[in-house]
């Protein structure tokens, strides 16, 4: 297939641009700064320079696109969130998914798949009970924002391009996303559940990212709305007791969600405090089989080296 990606040079999509090409697809990556991002991807992707917000040249490789990947996206977690940074965190979503559907209702020749991101905190808190894809929105920012989104994204269905919205959880992996950040306190002996750490944690290892990513391309079943979480559930404060375990460091300092607040501000409830019991029940529904579906086995392929010492 000819893949399409954009947001294919950050954290998730250098990991899926690797990953098609192993397969044998051809990729493409738009891209705003193509000189800056070269030497970060494989030779074999074709660099398309983007510009959203209106039609271009990049329009071109949507009519070569079997499939179409968006993962664009300002960083939800890269800084406190000011009126001024909100707006961009919900611009740079919806603009990028409109110029894109746009482009697809445009062309001649129209891919298949839309494979557009979302994430779990679709939802907001919910702390009982399973939460699947049925399940209603939230009322904070980030379900707005979620909401705001796939809703420009389902707009590509009325030109009869099949579309998948992936509600990712928190993407663990030893190089980027929350669980680089939590080894910190952990490394220094100082580890320990944020808030009251009864909130969930809806996880999955970056692996299991990319293979549903692919299954969602390959396939033609998926379909909407597809909770992108592992089946093993667990709490904040679960998850801190077992990656204790396995870095063999103590979870017993507890930091007090006003401490969060005052540091992080409105970003800590959201992402930090709240959580809900994602269950991909859809995924596994239409085949997918999880390589990591258990905590301790995730962590450790993680944070372990090939002899088994903790990196």
């Amino acid at each position: 297939m000819n893949v399409l990606v954009s947001g294919g040079s950050g954290f998730i999509g250098s990991r899926l641009v690797g990953r098609l090409l192993q397969r044998q697809h051809e990729v493409s990556v738009l891209t705003r700064a193509p000189e800056r991002v070269r030497d970060h991807l494989p030779a074999e992707v074709r660099l398309v320079h983007w510009n959203s917000g209106g039609s271009g040249h990049w329009e071109e490789a949507i009519h070569d696109a079997d499939a179409v990947v968006n993962l664009a996206g300002t960083s939800i977690a890269s800084g406190r969130w000011t009126h001024k940074r909100k707006d961009l965190i919900l611009y740079t979503r919806t603009d990028t998914t409109r110029s894109i559907v746009d482009a697809i209702g445009r062309a001649s020749k129209k891919p298949k798949v839309l494979v557009n991101a979302s994430a779990v905190g679709y939802y907001g808190n919910v702390p009982v009970g399973d939460v699947t894809e049925e399940h209603p929105s939230g009322d904070d920012f980030l379900s707005h924002v979620c909401k705001e989104w796939e809703e420009e994204a389902r707009k590509v269905e009325r030109f009869g391009v099949r579309v998948v919205l992936p509600r990712t959880g928190i993407v663990l992996d030893k190089n980027g996303g929350a669980l680089q950040r939590l080894l910190i306190p952990f490394r220094l002996f100082a580890g320990g559940p944020l808030g009251n750490g009864r909130q969930w944690f809806p996880w999955i290892h970056l692996g299991d990212v990319i293979g549903a990513l692919i299954h969602a391309v390959e396939g033609s079943t998926l379909t909407g709305a597809v909770n992108l979480a592992a089946p093993e559930s667990v709490t904040m404060k679960e998850f801190c007791s077992m990656l204790g375990k396995v870095m063999h460091r103590p979870s017993w300092a507890p930091v007090p969600g006003f401490v969060l607040k005052t540091v992080l501000g409105e970003l800590a409830g959201p992402l930090l405090l709240s959580g809900q019991k994602a269950v991909p029940g859809k995924l596994v529904a239409s085949g997918y089989r999880f390589q990591f579906p258990e905590l301790k086995p995730a962590l450790e392929d993680i944070l372990r080296g090939k002899r088994g010492k903790m990196e």
